[in-house]
Order: structure tokens, then sequence, then C-alpha cells
């Protein structure tokens, strides 16, 4: 047969499908239609799914062969499993994309205007203003800004396209990475194994099971209880029945969410339904964001500086992952404050520069206007114009998203080596701000790995397991025996995958754990299964929940049996009447014996967290009548006791000291668990979750529900408020325990600050909980799929410490923002106001525009790079966590700001009117329009950049530290970025020349520039000394309640207010959010497909999207408050108290952020003020109320 059908074949070349009995067309037709439809198909065209397996050529049992040459003709015909991406943009695209920004163009067509007009030469005869009349030859050399300018603006871009370029490229890898992981399970060859997703191809025969992700679309062969939620295709959440005669059909992309089977699979990659809904967006989505994006570009006013945060905000929700991050949005926010600003200034600058010198020339000076020196006059508009625009490059901070984007890529990178694998960017920062950690118990606080710590043997207690030796051999022995034929033999112990690893336990958990207790007896299980396979064994009654216990019985070769049992002491006790004495011998073991052990054994193994199993065994003799087999409660009855062992899940050892620094960074820790309470609080005593004599609660689930609902069976909010702050340890929960959980502490509004929460899970039915975290932790080995979908940040060891990892790097990206920030604006406000004060006095810009955009090279690109890259300090740990409304600039970098911005503008200005006398050189002010540079405006320039090198380290350190050098040497990249950028500026000065307006400088006067540099070192020892809490005037906005109770010394240091940028953000908001609204909105849809399978469905609450920001209940609080716009500091002083007392709970964006101690401004806040210590850690909301 197959000979011939492959000479048809040949024949019917262009029909590759003619190799097996169904087509991809058909196929493809059979996976679009629902249930009955399909099953109703095909029964008429296959008679059913063994038929497809036939045409399909593969066996519903064994599998495909796996020969490489059937797998390659397969994914020929049928396709692989692969959804190509989205092609990246080019260099060249994103060079383009840079070029977009406004500022630029204008700056461009500024400069190639200021060339055009440069090659203009006014007729002889003096009645124009001959630009530097005096000198000859100046005129030719007027090109050489506007070329200069162009050439600096293309830096910019190259510098900006490369920066995305390579971050796009980052991200990348991250996806792939994520992808490679993925494994399935399929049978090939009759062997079960697992292959990567990638591999598999249609007509392999899948096993699906619990907590699985569908990777293909395939049709059920044979499926127990299988369960489905299809709710990412269909949108429906109700959860999917599967089965052969309903409906067989399972669609990739779809979760598993109940049951096991095994399906054949039918389509792959593009053709399957996943992928056909992906082709579908990938030609779609992209135009329409682009439509969307020119329009909103026509309609935003202020688009001059919003293009640029709108194209950053689409290139990053491009990468697929949103990286819009909470405080993000806040910061958004603050630039385009600054932008405003900027471009006011920038307006105002150009306006009184023209009046000037139109009043100048043709008023004052009473010139006529005549025709032919028009382009003189236009060349010194165009002049002015470009001040102008420099004055506008310098005030907006596009630097700013740069460092976010930056500080996050490099985290992410960076956090791969603590074993965190993070899914969604915006996830890293949110964890700096976290407040509470719902973790499981299970393989996250202890190591998944039930051992046996204690025994009771031969009438002993022993604390540790004895040497073999000191136990006798006939209950040795007896021991051995029963452990290894009356656990499954499914139960195993292999050796550990990679060297110097733990053996791995496969099956029963508990069952490992005997049996790792004989190898703790250096005996060994396999040898006695050996001696008696399984098929030996005469009957077994296996465990299950009700009976508590499982027995085996051996039939001896003299006819008679011996059953061995195991089970939950307190069962299997009952149905003792002998034990094994020290002796060896079995002797009578009364009632009130057992009450002696229960007491004395049984009692303090479970009151530290052991789970507590008896060992037994019973004889039949032979002559006697055949026991009544099917009765197994008068089998298993008349036992003797072998032993009592108490088994537990180890405390992984690094866990206490990890929640230890939890607890001191104000987070914290609550265990939830399924197991029973008693080991639960015994487990959280040992974390350290628990500390013994404080008074926290540990509920019971049911105990828990009942105290959340009302008599109709709701829950309800406040009785929630009422538990979870004490709440540490929720036992016996269930998954909507867990979720109920969360979403109590996230929706609760009783603490001054929205708590952010973040949630560990490893099992399907903690995808709820954690969708609803603001931050999710999966478990990178025990977790199943689902819950990594559902997850922001995948714990590659499974490790609780990898979590207090996560909130060092969170909070450091935090840090490392606020300080680019603070060295950003300390340049901004210093470079505006020179420019703006020169041009109104001189009527020229002191800092040219060439050298305005160095300086905004510096600051932006280079100095994002800098102070982005600073790797975090365990001494992040040791704060509390800043609020979700934390303003980004604290008074303690506003001194820093005003303080820095001060000494400059006080050198620069010394320099700029009075400089010339001191250095005895040429006046540079005043010079005609193409005057060569002098030396007096150069010493300002270099003067100016050297305070912004020597500022930039003054600016690593936000919090006020004195030592600001301390662990430069360990960024390497801040030393190579400030060493370099020094080089290149001495490049500049000397050799820079016209382009550059600047003029060689002696080494006299190089000396006096870095001398003036350094000062700003010596000036910032200075600021720090000044304590915050003195300089009330910093603060911008009122503060809260009992702002008069607080003892004075505590308001000391970081008791933050609401900077402008947040007052402004609750009027802008709503526009700003508007526009970007309608594009985010589609970028979530085809993000959702685009991630796919593998990288996981976005989740449906985005909460990185922005228009989430609107959703949050605070705002809805804020909104609803008449707001007042509060122009300067004094009257929101007087003004802002008033307006917040008549609310009387603080809502939570008030911004009363707590004082450092840890004492948090509740209402009760000036009672507990006065009696309980301020310093403890512990001392936050639970003990105030």
């Amino acid at each position: 047969g197959m000979n011939s059908d492959g000479v048809k074949n040949s024949l019917k070349e262009a029909n590759h499908d003619g190799d097996f009995g169904i087509t991809l067309a058909e196929l493809r037709a059979l996976m679009e239609l629902r249930s009955t439809d399909a099953l109703r198909k095909i029964q008429e065209s296959y008679g059913d799914v063994y038929g497809i397996c036939s045409r399909l050529k593969t066996s519903p049992n064994e599998g495909l062969s796996g020969n490489p040459a059937d797998i390659e003709r397969r994914e020929a015909v049928f396709g692989k499993n692969f959804i190509p991406p989205k092609k990246p943009k080019t260099f060249l695209q994103l060079v383009w994309e840079a070029l977009q920004d406004v500022t630029l163009i204008i700056l461009e067509i500024a400069a190639i205007v200021s060339l055009g007009l440069s090659f203009y030469q006014p007729p002889e005869g003096d009645n124009c203003l001959a630009p530097g009349a005096g000198e000859e030859g100046e005129g030719e050399t007027g090109w050489i800004e506007g070329a200069a300018i162009l050439l600096s603006v293309v830096c910019v871009v190259l510098v900006t396209a490369f920066n995305d370029w390579s971050k796009e490229k980052q991200f990348r890898g991250l996806q792939s990475r994520i992808e490679q992981e993925q494994k399935f399970t399929v049978i090939r060859g009759g062997q079960v194994i697992q292959i990567p997703v990638a591999d598999i191809t249609v007509g392999d025969i899948a096993q699906v099971k619990y907590g699985d992700l569908l990777p293909a679309d395939g049709i059920l062969i044979q499926g127990n209880d299988l369960k489905i939620d299809e709710s990412s295709l269909t949108g429906e959440s109700d959860h999917v029945k599967k089965s052969l005669d309903k409906d067989p059909l399972l669609l990739s992309g779809t979760h598993v969410m109940e049951g096991s089977g095994r399906m054949v699979v039918t389509a792959v990659g593009v053709n399957s339904q996943t992928g056909i809904i992906f082709t579908l967006l990938g030609a779609g989505g992209e135009e329409e964001e682009k439509k969307d994006e020119k329009k909103k570009e026509k309609k935003s006013k202020i688009s001059n500086c919003l293009v640029l945060f709108a194209s950053l905000m689409l290139a990053k929700a491009e990468m697929g992952a949103a990286m819009e991050m909470q405080p993000l949005k806040k910061k958004q926010i603050s630039a385009v404050q600054i932008g405003k600003a900027g471009l006011l200034m920038s307006a105002i600058t150009v306006i009184i520069l023209v009046l000037y010198f139109v009043i100048d020339t043709f008023w004052v000076q009473k010139r006529p206007w005549l025709a032919e020196c028009t382009p003189i006059y236009i060349q010194y508009f165009v002049k002015f114009f470009i001040i102008g625009v420099t004055v506008l490059v310098v005030a907006v901070p596009e630097g700013l998203p740069l460092a976010v984007t930056i500080s996050l890529a490099y985290s992410v990178k960076k956090m791969m080596k603590d074993n965190n694998l993070v899914r969604h960017l915006d996830a890293c920062e949110t964890m700096g701000n976290a407040t509470a950690i719902c973790s499981d118990k299970t393989g996250t606080l202890t190591m998944n790995r039930m051992t046996v710590v204690q025994a009771y043997i031969n009438e002993k207690h022993y604390k540790k397991i004895p040497e073999p030796e000191a136990i006798p051999p006939n209950i040795l022995s007896y021991l051995v025996t029963g452990i290894s034929v009356n656990c499954a033999y499914t139960s195993k112990i292999l050796p550990p995958e990679k060297e110097g690893g733990l053996p791995r336990h496969v099956g029963n958990k508990t069952e490992c754990a005997l049996l790792g207790l004989l190898l703790d007896l250096k005996r060994d299980y396999q040898d006695v299964r050996n001696e008696i396979p399984e098929e030996a064994l005469y009957k077994v009654y296996t465990f299950n929940s009700v009976r508590k216990s499982m027995s085996t019985v051996l039939k001896n070769s003299d006819g008679s049996y011996r059953i061995f049992s195991k089970g939950a002491s307190e069962i299997i006790l009952k149905k003792c009447f002998k034990i094994l004495s020290a002796n060896g011998e079995a002797k009578v073991f009364r009632p009130r014996d057992r009450d002696d052990i229960v007491k004395t054994v049984i009692e303090p193994m479970a009151s530290e967290g052991l789970r507590t199993i008896c060992l037994a065994f019973r004889d039949f003799p032979a002559g006697e009548p055949e026991p009544e087999w099917d009765n197994e409660n008068d089998i298993v009855t008349g036992l003797t006791c072998i032993a009592v062992v108490g088994i537990e899940d180890p405390v992984r050892p690094e866990v206490p000291e990890a929640i230890k620094k939890c607890q001191r960074a104000g987070i914290t820790v609550r265990m939830v668990t399924g197991d029973n309470i008693n080991t639960a609080r015994a487990i959280a005593t040992k974390c350290g979750i628990l500390h013994p004599g404080e008074d926290f609660l540990c509920l019971e689930g049911k105990d828990f529900n009942r105290r959340i609902r009302n008599e109709k069976g709701e829950i309800e909010q406040e009785r929630i408020d009422k538990i979870w702050p004490k709440l540490r340890v929720l036992a016996r929960s269930s998954p909507t325990d867990k979720h109920t959980l969360v979403k109590g502490i996230i929706d609760s509004t009783v603490s001054e600050q929205r708590q952010v929460v973040a949630v560990t899970g490893d099992g399907t039915n903690d995808g709820p909980a954690l969708k609803k975290a603001d931050v999710g932790f999966a478990m990178g080995i025990a977790g199943t799929d689902v819950a990594k979908e559902a997850s922001d940040i995948i714990l590659t060891d499974d490790n609780f410490t990898s979590i207090v990892k996560a909130v060092m790097w969170g909070r450091n990206v935090y840090d490392s923002i606020s300080k680019f920030l603070q060295f950003q604006l300390t340049v901004n406000v210093v470079a505006v106001i020179v420019a703006f004060t020169g041009a109104c006095i001189t009527q020229d810009s002191p800092l040219k525009a060439v050298q305005m955009l160095w300086v905004n090279l510096i600051m932006d690109t280079l100095a994002s790079l800098a102070l982005a890259t600073e790797p975090p300090t365990e001494s992040l740990l040791l704060r509390k966590p800043y609020g979700r409304n934390k303003p980004l600039i604290s008074r303690t970098m506003m001194k820093n700001i005003l303080g820095h911005a001060f000494y400059q503008l006080v050198v620069v200005f010394t320099l700029l009117f009075a400089g010339e006398k001191f250095f005895d050189i040429d006046s540079g002010r005043n010079a005609p329009l193409h005057a060569p540079p002098s030396e007096h405006y150069t010493i300002v320039f270099n003067t100016f950049v050297l305070m912004q090198l020597f500022n930039e380290i003054n600016a690593r350190k936000i919090h006020g530290e004195r030592n600001v050098f301390e662990g430069i040497f360990n960024n390497a990249i801040f030393c190579t970025i400030v060493l370099g950028t020094f080089v290149v500026q001495i490049i500049i000065v000397q050799f820079g020349g016209k382009p550059f307006s600047c003029s060689e400088l002696s080494i006299e006067q190089w000396l006096w520039s870095i001398f003036l540099g350094m000062g700003t070192l010596l000036w910032g020892q200075l600021i720090s000394t000044i304590p915050t809490s003195r300089l009330k005037f910093l603060k911008e906005a009122g503060h809260g309640t009992q702002k008069e109770e607080i003892p004075e010394e505590e308001l000391a240091e970081d008791v933050e207010e609401i900077d402008h940028a947040e007052r402004e953000l609750r009027r802008g908001q709503i526009l700003w959010f508007r526009g970007l609204n309608r594009i985010q909105t589609q970028i979530r849809v085809v993000n959702a497909f685009r991630s796919s399978l593998y990288e996981g469905l976005e989740k449906p609450e985005s909460r990185s999207s922005i228009h989430n920001f609107m959703t949050h209940p605070e705002f809805r609080i804020e909104d609803s408050e008449p707001h007042i716009p509060l122009i300067d500091d004094t009257d929101a002083e007087d003004d802002a108290p008033t307006k917040r007392n008549s609310s009387p709970p603080p809502s939570p964006n008030k911004n009363n952020n707590a004082v450092d101690s840890g004492i948090h401004l509740t209402i009760e806040m000036n009672k507990s003020a006065t009696s309980s210590s301020p310093g403890s850690p512990l001392h936050s909301l639970e003990t105030s109320l």
C-alpha cells in the first residue's frame, strides 16, 4: 500500500495531504464546529475518534513512533506548533520613531532655516545691523551653528533608537526563555515523555491533566471528569465538561480545571484556534493603533511635550508587557507638568528677545526696516527662536521614561540571577511597595518533602531517628517489611536529578517519608519489593479518606496470612490489642496504656506540628478457617502496634531569616494553608510568622468564613476589616478563602495606606488569588501552568527568600528613579533659569544651543543609565514600604534640589556678570551675531557642566545620607559614565571651537572650573546638615489630621506631602488618560493574543493598564471632593487641614504617610503615640489599634 500511495502522491504533487486520510482544511473545519455539531460531523465522516486516529496514522495507546522523518513530514503537511511573533522593529524604524519627537523636529527646522540664512550676504552699505560688522570672514562661519545643532540632533536620535532597540531585544530574550521552559506530556512509541510545546505535532497523543494549559487543539480519546475553562477563547466563565459523547473538542489556550484524559492533536500553531485569532489580529491590530496615535496627536493641546510620552507609552505597551507601572503614572504626569512649565518659559524667552530686539532697533535707534536687510533680521529671529527651543529641550525631562525603562530592564535581568523570572515588568516595582505577603506553606516555607523526624518504637520515644542497632532486630524486620509492602508500589525515592541535589520523592508524599525512614535506618525497601512483587500481594485495602488507613495482606507459604496496616494514629491505635515491647515481644495493650501513649507521645508530636502515623500488623494462623476478606472491619482489628512515627514537612532553613527581614521591612507575612491548625501554628512559630506571647489570630477556613459573613451568608467588608489586621495563619483553607482574604485586604480602607498584597501559589486553584493580588508569585518547579499564567513573577527555585530579593529590587527601582529625578530636576531648574534670565538681560543665552543639547544628553540619557543601574543594598530592607501615594519627590529631595540649584545659580551668575573681572578676560556679554566664542562664556559653560558631574555623585543618595561615595565602585556603569563625560567635556572645551562656541582654556581656568564644580560636594554636606524638619516652607500641601498632636521630633525626615504634580494630577488625570484609553484598550486586546498560549493571557484586570488607574476606589473619593487649585504654599498650609478634617477617616489617598518609626496616623493616633515605644518594627497599625 505505502508504495503505490507514494506513486499516486507524486502524480497529485499539488496536494501534499495525500499521505494522510484527512486534510489540513478538513481538520480546521472540524475544529471550528462546536460540541454537538462536531460530534455529528465526526460520526458522519470518520465514524469516531479512532477513525480520525487511523487517518492520522497514529495509535491511540502507543502514540506516534517518534521517528524524526515521520515527525518532519507531519510538520510539513500540518505546520509546526509555533506562532511566529510580530516582527521586531528594525533599527531604522526606531530611528524614524525617535525623530518624531516634536522638540527635535522644531530644532531641525530652526537649524535648517538658520543654515539657509547664514549663506545670505547683505548688499554692501552699512544700513543694516550687519552681523559681526568689524570682523571680516565671520559671516562665512555662520553656518556652523546650524550644522552643529543638526549633528547633535542626530546623536540624540541614535542614542534613543539604540536604547529602544536593546530594550526590545532584552524583552524578546525574556519572552523566548519563558516559552522554551514550557513542556508537555505526550505518548510516543508507548512511552510517556515530556517534550517542548513547540515539538508537538498533529497526530501526537497528548496526556492532559488538571492544571495544564492546552498547547494545541485536539479531540478527546479518553477522559475522567474533564472540566475545562474556555473563558480565554469564548469569554464564558463556566467550566465546560468534556466527554466522548457530548463535547470531545479540546481547544488550545484553554485551561484544564479538573480531571484528566488523553487527546489526539488535530491542529497546531497558526491552524489552532488561538493561532487563527492571532493571525487575524496580527494584520489588523497595528493599523488601528497607528491611526489612533495620529488622531491623538492632532487633538492634544500640549502635544509638544506629550507626544514624546504617548509614543513612549505606546512603545512600552507594544513591548508586550504593559510596562506602565503604578507610580510611573505619577512620574509621567510630573514630567508633563515640567514640560508645560518649560514650554511656557521658552515662549516667554522668545517673546522677550524678539520684543527687545524690535524695540531697540526700530524705535530706540530709529532705523528704517529695509527690504534687503530682511534676511538679516530673520536671522536674528531664528537665533532667538533657537534659544527658546533649547530652553524647552532642557526643560522637558525626556530622560524620565528612559530612566524608568532602563532601571526596570536592568532589574529584571539581574532578578533572573536571584531566581525571579519576571513576567510583567510593573510587578517588579509594585513589589517594592508591598505591605503584606500571603504565602502558601507547603513548598514555599517548607521543603515539600515529608520526613519522619520522631518515632515511638520499642517503648521509647526517640526525638531523632535512632541508629538501627538500637532497635531489636525482629521489630526492625516487621518495620521494614510492613513499610515496603504496605506503601503503594508507585511511591518511590529516586536518585537526585542533579549532582548534589536531594533525592526525588515520587508518588504519595507521606509514603515517601516512611520509605525515607527505612533509608535512614540503612535498610533498602527495594530488596523487599523485589522479593514480594506487587502481583504476590494477596489483597490490598487501599487508603481512602473515610477509613484513613491502608492495609495489605500477604499469604505465607505455610497457608498463614499476615496483614500490615498503617494509618492515622488515633484510628489504628484503637484497633491495637498488643504492642511490641522493649525486648521485641508482643505485650498486652489496654485502653489505659493507649491513653498514656496519646498523652505522652502523640499530643506532644502533634503540638510540634507533626503528623502521627501508626504502623501495625496481625497474623492469621494456618489451621483456622479462611477469614472473610470482604468484611474489612473484622480483618483490620486485634492488631499489634509496631511503631508510631511523627512526620513533618521541615521548614526550609533559610526561611526564618527571610521572614525576619520582611517584618523588619514593614511587611506582614501571613500563612495560608490547607493543613490542620496545629501543624500550621507549629510551622508558623518555627518560621517566625507567630511570636510566642503575641496576640495574633490563627483561624480555620470554616471559622474565618463564619466570622466574615452576615446572616444572609454574604461577605461583608467591615467584618473582614475586623479580622485581617491580626490574622497571621489561615488553616484548612479553600482556594476561595484565599481569594476572599486577598481581596478583603486589598479593598480594605482601615489603614491609611491601601495595602499592597503579594501572594504565592502553586496549584491551579490559586489562580484567582494570584490574579487578584497586586503581585502574584508562582512556583517554577511545583507550580502548574495555570498558576504560572496568573502570576507576575515566577520563583524558579520555589523559595521564599527569592520573594525578599524581589522586594529589595522593587524598592531599588523606586529609589533609582528618585535619584535620577533629583539630579535631573536640579539641572533643569538651573539651566532654564540661566537661559531665561541670561536671555532677558544680555539678549543671548549664556549657554548656546549646542551646549544645551550636550548638557541635555549628559543629564538625560547618560545620567539615566548611570543612576538607574545602582545595585540594591540590604539597607533598602530597613525601612517601611512607601505608600501607594508617596510623592516621588520627598522633602529631603526637595531640599537637595533647591539647595544645589541655589549654589549653582549663584556660581553661574557670578561668573556671568563678574567673571571677566575676576579672570581678567574680555567680557562675553553683548557680542554681535556671529562673534567668535569668548573665553568668558566658555568658563561659564565648563563650570556649569562640571557642577552637574559632581552633583551626579551627590544624587546617588536620596535619604540625606552623608557618605555619597559609599559603594560607588560597585557600580561600574556609573564610574564609566562619569569619567567618560569628563573626558568628552575636556575635548569639547579644548577642541570644540566654533561649533560648540568654546575657546580653549588655560590650566588655571580649568582648575577654577573644577574647584567650583567640586564645591557642590562640599555644599551637599552642608545641605545634609540642615534638618529637613526645620525647613517648614518645603511642605507642599496640608498634612492630614492630627498634625498638632505628633511630637515635633517625630515629624522629622520623610513625613512626605502631596507634591504639586499630584495635585495637578487630579485635574489633568481625566483628560490625559482618556486620550490614552483608546489606544491602551486595543493594545490590551492585541497583547492578550500576542502573548498567547505561552506568555500567558493578559490578566483580565491587567493592573498595569492605564484606565485601571481610574477605577481604584481611592481616586473616586478624591474626585468627589471639591478641589481648589492651591496656588502657593502658604495658603495650601491653612487651607488643606480644614478641608481634610471634614472627612473623618483619613481617605487613603491623603498621604498622611506614616512617620519613620512606624506609627500610623490613625484616628487614635494621639493615644498610641504617647504610650508605646515608637521604635519597635511591629508597632504598626495592628498594635496601635
